[in-house]
Parts: structure tokens; C-alpha cells; sequence
């Protein structure tokens, strides 16, 4: 009889554990709310069409309903309303999220050979064929 208690037990929790992970606080303030001046909310959209929702499959947080990108949303529009300048509050996010935040990557020491292997395996490529049919015309 316990052994049954104690299986309903953790078939009840295993069905309502999901509702507990449920988001109870209130949204930012500024994550569905504009800015009330237009060029700088024009700036703040730019910024935020860039930055990659964390919690979603690339969308970018200006696109995403997730409640982290409604906090970066506000975030971003309560610092250029304050006069922050964009490409500050990228550097500020890149530094406590990582590069992966920013769909413009950096050119960094750690990220060179991802841009240049496309060239090297160009250049690889050009020399195979020029020397595959480059030879076949003088045979």
C-alpha cells in the first residue's frame, strides 16, 4: 500500500513539477512598452534585432515572447533612454553573455580560424584543380 502512495506521489509531482517552473513575475517594464521618442526607440530596435534570445532557437529578442528577452528588451531600452550608446551595450551584453548573444560575431583570437578555414579550403580547392586540369592539357 505505501509502495502504491509513494508511486501516485511521483506521477502527481512529475505532472505538476512543469506548473512550478512557470514564470510568476511581472514582465520588465520596458519589454512590451516602447520608448516614447521615436529615434531612439529606431535605435533600440536596431540593437535588439541583433541580439539572440538565449532561451529560443535563434530569434532574435526583438522577435521572441520568451521572458528573458522581454527583460533584455527593457534592459536595453532603459539604458539608451538613459543615453547609452548601442554598440556599448552590445559590448556589455557580449561580456556577460559571450559572443553568442551577438548575431554580428567578433574577430577575436579565438574566433580567426572560424573566418579563415572558408578561405583556406578555398584556396586548397583552387590549387587541386589547378593542378588536376592543369596538367591535362599537355598530355
Amino acid at each position: 500500500m505505501m509502495r502504491l502512495l509513494l508511486a501516485l506521489f511521483a506521477v502527481l509531482f512529475a505532472l505538476t513539477a512543469p506548473l512550478a517552473a512557470e514564470d510568476t513575475m511581472p514582465p520588465a517594464p520596458y519589454a512590451y512598452r516602447q520608448l516614447d521618442d521615436p529615434a531612439l526607440e529606431a535605435k533600440a530596435q536596431t540593437l535588439m534585432q541583433t541580439i539572440r534570445c538565449l532561451t529560443c532557437q535563434s530569434q532574435s529578442i526583438a522577435d521572441s515572447d520568451a521572458s528573458m528577452a522581454g527583460d533584455l528588451r527593457s534592459q536595453i531600452r532603459e539604458r539608451i533612454a538613459a543615453g547609452e550608446q548601442p554598440e556599448a551595450i552590445r559590448t556589455w551584453l557580449v561580456q556577460r553573455y559571450g559572443d553568442y548573444i551577438s548575431y554580428t560575431p567578433r574577430v577575436t583570437s579565438l574566433t580567426w580560424p572560424l573566418f579563415a578555414a572558408p578561405l583556406a579550403i578555398l584556396l586548397m580547392a583552387g590549387l587541386l584543380l589547378r593542378k588536376r586540369f592543369g596538367r591535362s592539357g599537355t598530355a
